[in-house]
């Protein structure tokens, strides 16, 4: 089996911007529509795959490669895969695009400001104090996606108004049923 049936979503945006959040609430609901889903964390599997990151261009470039072929398999039995991972650079999920004929980009748009204070693991301060040099949105540009599917802005709206209109989205694009009102 070659064909790609799942869909994808591709949650993006800043660091702490809540990307795993949306991911794991969209899941949670595609799952009472009885359809197969699987949530692919960047944060989940980067310990599995790079336990102690360089955050190098090529490492970053391999890493997100691999989490995009990881979604093709499961995409291609038949199971929809949400992506929670900044992949800071439009390349990067151009490229994961690429791989499946239903894709949605979800831009998760929050204020650094407040991402940094929602920033549960450090890693804003751990940059501020010069502890890592490379981070998105700090000392990495983040690429803001020229045209996404869909725009949630979680700095202004609850995790439940960004997943309902995700799930509008997804409805509008046949992908789930639509909801009912």
């Amino acid at each position: 089996m070659n064909e790609v049936t799942g869909f994808v979503v591709w949650l993006t945006g800043l660091p702490a911007s809540g990307k795993s959040t949306l991911a794991n609430l969209l899941a949670q609901e595609i799952e009472t529509y009885g359809m197969p889903v699987q949530v692919l964390d960047s944060d989940e599997f980067r310990k599995v795959l790079t336990p102690q990151p360089t955050y190098s261009p090529e490492e970053r470039k391999w890493f997100y490669d691999t989490l995009a072929y990881i979604g093709k398999l499961l995409a291609q039995n038949g199971v929809n895969v949400i992506f929670a991972a900044t992949a800071h650079r439009s390349v990067y999920r151009h490229h994961a695009r690429q791989h499946f004929p239903r894709f949605v980009e979800v831009y998760v748009k929050c204020p650094v400001e407040l991402c940094m204070q929602r920033d549960q693991k450090g890693l804003y301060q751990k940059a501020m104090s010069g502890e890592i040099n490379n981070l998105p949105g700090v000392q990495q540009l983040y690429e803001v996606p020229d045209a996404p599917a869909i725009v949630v802005d979680t700095g202004e709206n609850s995790p439940t108004v960004c997943l309902e209109k995700i799930l509008k989205r997804l409805g509008e694009f046949d992908y789930i049923p639509p909801k009912a009102m």
